[in-house]
């Protein structure tokens, strides 16, 4: 796919991504938005996204962003980094009064729901499959900036099984440009709040170790949300930090998102495919990083979690 033969005749382009938007669904939107504006200004196209964490606000294109669906018929439209339709909520309608709608993705639970789909799942961020769309020529700073972004976030600075000698190779590139990688990364992903770190330390504090030490979970409930003034998107940190626990194959975090309603991260190591759990609970995500909404107890969703756990163990073995 090249993105420019693909927009061909388009004056009216939309993209957007999945819920609540993390680094490489921001990055991946932003530097499509960019590499069209940079190089068929003419078209009309705009980015509409659940509004991201401030931390991504040095990515060009980031004011622009549009958090209420508009009322156009659009030539084409993107979804960038979304495995199903179901995931776009907030703009499905965009999607709907598209002539043409675009998937470009890497999650292996992706449904294959647009029109036309490049689904990678071999790669390391959707950010990765996107730069093989581009003309290596027509790709500037501004744009390299987005690509990095969405790799490391993805990638976990480079530190996950997803990473790849073409991960590697692009991540390079983009360095080559200018950008400032050292910057990029302790501002977009490791730095944290001081509130960020009273609430890690607490979730670490209140952590449960389970099924031989091989899994630690954490749940973080409304109360402590509210107490802290923090929601979803200041808990990130807290899934990379469980998993890096010593003898943890598979590291759970849950916080409260509604009455009775829990959203559930889960990251693993070498042998539990998370992605097949959250499929299961209508989720979706990688091998080693994925998420799910479900409701329940916290006791009832970890019992069925850990049994399903067991189950690959078992197969496994």
């Amino acid at each position: 796919m090249n993105i420019i033969e693909e927009l061909k005749g388009c004056n009216v382009v939309g993209i957007t991504g999945h819920v609540r938007p993390d680094g490489d669904c921001t990055s991946s939107t932003l530097a499509l938005y960019n590499y069209i504006r940079l190089n068929l200004p003419e078209v009309d196209v705009n980015v509409y996204l659940e509004q991201p964490g401030v931390e991504f606000s040095y990515l060009k294109g980031f004011n622009d962003i549009k958090n209420i669906p508009e009322d156009k018929i659009f030539d084409l439209f993107f979804v960038l980094d979304c495995s199903s339709s179901d995931r776009i909520e907030p703009f499905i309608s965009c999607f709907n009064n598209a002539k043409k709608t675009i998937c470009i993705d890497h999650h292996v639970s992706n449904n294959q729901f647009a029109q036309q789909n490049l689904v990678k799942p071999e790669a390391s961020s959707t950010c990765e499959v996107l730069y093989e769309t581009f003309d290596e020529d027509k790709i500037d700073k501004n744009i390299a900036e987005c690509i990095y972004t969405g790799i490391i976030h993805d990638t976990g600075v480079f530190k996950y099984s997803c990473t790849s000698l073409k991960t590697m190779t692009i991540a390079g590139k983009m360095m080559a440009m200018g950008i400032d990688y050292s910057d990029i990364i302790d501002n977009s992903f490791y730095k944290k709040t001081y509130i960020q770190n009273q609430i890690l330390g607490r979730a670490l504090l209140e952590s449960v170790l389970f099924y031989d030490g091989k899994c630690i979970f954490s749940n973080v409930t409304k109360e402590e949300m509210d107490f802290y003034g923090v929601t979803g998107k200041e808990l990130g940190g807290i899934i990379e930090q469980l998993r890096l626990t010593e003898g943890v194959e598979v590291a759970i975090l849950m916080y409260d998102c509604g009455e009775n309603e829990h959203k559930v991260s889960m990251r693993s190591k070498k042998f539990i495919d998370v992605s097949k759990i959250a499929v299961a609970f209508g989720g979706g995500g990688h091998v080693r990083a994925a998420g799910f909404t479900a409701r329940g107890t916290i006791y009832d969703l970890i019992n069925k979690i850990g049994e399903m756990i067991e189950e690959q163990y078992e197969r496994n073995n």
